[in-house]
């Protein structure tokens, strides 16, 4: 998958991170007979769920914001249908892991250079198999050619995958789960990943209307900074909370508070910064809602030819005409409008701070 921006489709065999190579939300594999899956779920994918054998047919999967990484094993490829579910109970959701958008690659890197080595495992086996089939016979040789068959179809996916989960875990700075965040951090992030969301899954973004503001680079590298900065508000006020525990010495309490000034002019800067894209994504929705009516219009445009027969049949022509031109107008302005709004969220999208 590319890294820094994630695909709306996951590969059919594969471990893959969330929040990091997939979004979380609702997936459809259309046939997974014979195939399984697993959600790592839980503090670092400690507590796997998973489904084996799939039956033949569709199957759908939900992958949570919380799941840690996503493991398959199907003939084809998942769709992602549907964004994730809000919690039953009205709570907010919570905050998906966030990574640099360039670890991805580096990983894929890492265990591509290891790919050769574990490709001559099986023959490794087999070559073991024929030096010992003078002095152990056939048997020995059928024997671990049936193993080098196995080597050879479970060896390189399972072993990489766990090679990318040991180099990711060595490069724990450069991705951050919920859990680096306190309630303050994961409710600005939360309001960041919405508001990226919004934009990501926008048609205007699918269709390229958006094309002046690169989104597949700038959205994960603009959620990557931001979370950077809130995970270490969330440290320092967790470093603050500890120290002004207690009753304090006014001279404690004098050195405390151009800390608390320092963190509260870091706050108030992310902030403007999250509302700034926060801008940006509803100029986004806006411009869907007159793209969606534009469509609409088109719809009924191309059933106005039934209308005119039918006004033609029962009066003058010169009163169908006004009502064709009407439409024509309606169309002109929605298309005037969209204009105008793709316009409006691309200067929005204009006013992010550039990343770093």
């Amino acid at each position: 998958m590319t890294s820094g921006a994630w695909n709306d489709s996951i590969p059919g065999i594969g471990t893959f991170f969330v929040g990091i190579d997939v979004a979380p939300g609702r997936y459809r594999c259309e046939d997974g007979k014979g195939g399984w899956w697993v959600r790592f779920t839980g503090p670092g994918g400690g507590e796997p769920v998973g489904s084996w054998p799939l039956p033949p047919g569709p199957t759908e999967i939900e992958i949570a914001p919380t799941d840690f990484a996503f493991e398959t094993h199907v003939s084809t490829y998942w769709r992602r249908i549907a964004p994730p579910s809000a919690p039953e109970d009205g709570s907010p959701a919570e905050p998906r892991p966030v990574a640099d958008p360039a670890l991805r690659a580096e990983l894929d890197t890492i265990v591509a250079r290891r790919r050769p080595l574990l490709w001559l495992a099986p023959l490794t086996v087999l070559g073991i198999g024929v030096l010992g089939s003078p002095l152990l016979g056939s048997l020995w040789l059928i024997g671990l050619g049936m193993l080098a068959v196995l080597v050879a179809l479970g060896t390189p996916s399972v072993s990489l995958d766990l090679r990318r989960a040991r180099e990711l875990e060595r490069r724990r700075d450069r991705y951050l789960t919920p859990q680096d965040f306190d309630d303050e951090g994961r409710a600005m992030l939360s309001r960041v990943q919405a508001a990226v969301d919004a934009v990501r899954d926008s048609e205007v973004n699918r269709e390229g209307l958006l094309d002046s503001v690169d989104n597949a680079v700038t959205l994960p590298r603009q959620e990557w900074e931001i979370a950077q900065v809130l995970a270490r508000q969330s440290k320092l006020r967790a470093e603050q909370e500890e120290l002004g525990g207690g009753a304090m010495l006014p001279e404690v309490e004098a050195a405390m508070a151009p800390l608390r000034a320092k963190l509260e002019v870091s706050v108030e800067a992310v902030t403007r910064r999250v509302e700034a894209l926060e801008r940006y994504a509803e100029r986004v929705r806006a411009a869907d809602e007159v793209l969606h009516a534009q469509r609409r219009l088109e719809a009924i445009a191309e059933k106005a030819h039934e209308y005119d027969e039918l006004v033609a049949d029962t009066v003058r022509d010169d009163l169908a005409l006004p009502a064709i031109a009407r439409l024509t107008e309606q169309s002109d302005e929605l298309v005037r409008t969209l204009r105008e709004r793709l316009a409006k969220a691309a200067e929005a999208g204009g006013e992010l701070p550039p990343p770093s």
